[in-house]
């Protein structure tokens, strides 16, 4: 069964989940929608996302370092100080940092990107689309399509977890919560590299991390 927009925007209000949640469960459920409801509940994620609202100020500040070529530290948000303390949350941390080295997001969520920068991003791939001879009625739809892709390329959220391709950082993030029971938030970020902004030969570190985290 085709699952649209509209049936994963009436899950969505229903459950207050995400929507890449919500269209899972809806496949998962052939496109009934109580049955899609109650995967959501059985999977946590409905009670998830009803704490994702809730202010999370403690939590840890994680560091990562790569061979002395590639730091990182993030901040990562509880809500008490006791689940800051918890391994599974500490883990947590641990891979976002590791996330960050090998894929070098460049922005937290799809939220966070300057509608400046995403006009220009559209403007270069209409381009694109029309230089490769679309017809003009479909570039639109190609154009957004695309910039779907950009946002899992550049958003940490929408990134593919480099542990577990299956799933997105925003998923695993929700599969936390759920089973820890308290919101969690990424809250900021950096990345350094060594040598990055200058004229340097091509290096790829981050491939190299990743395939080290892969092994």
């Amino acid at each position: 069964m085709t699952i649209t927009a509209a049936m994963v925007k009436e899950l969505r209000e229903k459950t207050s989940a995400g929507m890449m949640d919500c269209k899972k469960a809806l496949t998962e459920a052939n496109g009934d929608m109580e049955k899609a409801v109650e995967v959501l509940r059985e999977k946590g994620l409905a009670k998830a996302a009803k704490k994702a609202g809730r202010i999370a100020a403690e939590g840890l500040v994680e560091s990562y370092i790569h061979g002395g070529r590639i730091g990182v530290l993030v901040e990562v948000n509880s809500e008490t100080d006791f689940v800051a303390k918890n391994d599974e949350f500490k883990q947590f941390v641990k891979d976002v940092a590791m996330q960050i080295a090998a894929s070098n997001p460049q922005y937290i969520r799809r939220e966070d990107v300057p509608k400046e920068i995403i006009e220009k991003e559209k403007e270069i791939l209409r381009q694109q689309a029309l230089n490769e001879g679309k017809p003009e009625k479909i570039v639109d739809k190609m154009v957004e399509g695309r910039i779907e892709k950009f946002y899992k390329e550049v958003c940490l959220l929408e990134q593919q977890f480099i542990k577990n391709p299956d799933i997105t950082i925003q998923e695993l993030l929700n599969e936390k919560i759920a089973k820890i029971g308290e919101n969690i938030s990424i809250r900021r970020y950096a990345r350094f590299e060594v040598g990055e902004g200058l004229e340097k030969k091509e290096e790829n570190f981050a491939e190299e991390v990743a395939k080290q985290i892969n092994k």
